[in-house]
């Protein structure tokens, strides 16, 4: 099983870069799928990215396609989110999780981190 913690929060403003990590412990790191999530007040948790353990591709939502790249360190067992020209509507507590599932809701993913907040200024 794996146990994840993400990094990397912080505010900026529009326009600025972050980049969050997402440090993962246990032994099936290697052939899991991961993937990004985000949470803002008031509203439902929404697929962010995800990158598939194979390398057979990354999938984004499209509201980030162009701006973040989801990329992965096997050696450091430690996922990363660099997002870019960030958005004020950007602003949110990110999630890295488990892919368990089938497709990309937040149902299909698991051993959920404890999230890292984002906030954007305009």
């Amino acid at each position: 099983q794996v146990q994840l913690v993400e990094s990397g929060g912080g505010l900026v403003q529009a326009g600025g870069s972050l980049r969050l990590s997402c440090a993962a412990s246990g032994r099936t790191f290697r052939t899991s799928d991961l993937g990004w999530f985000r949470q803002a007040p008031g509203k439902e948790r929404e697929f962010v990215a995800a990158f598939r353990w194979n390398g057979a591709g990354t999938r984004y939502a499209d509201s980030v396609k162009g701006r973040f790249t989801i990329s992965r360190d096997n050696a450091k067992k430690t996922v990363y989110l660099q997002m870019n020209s960030l958005k004020p509507e950007d602003t949110a507590v990110y999630y890295c999780a488990v892919k368990i599932g089938s497709d990309y809701e937040p149902t299909d993913f698991g051993s959920w981190g404890q999230g890292t907040q984002v906030t954007v200024s305009s």
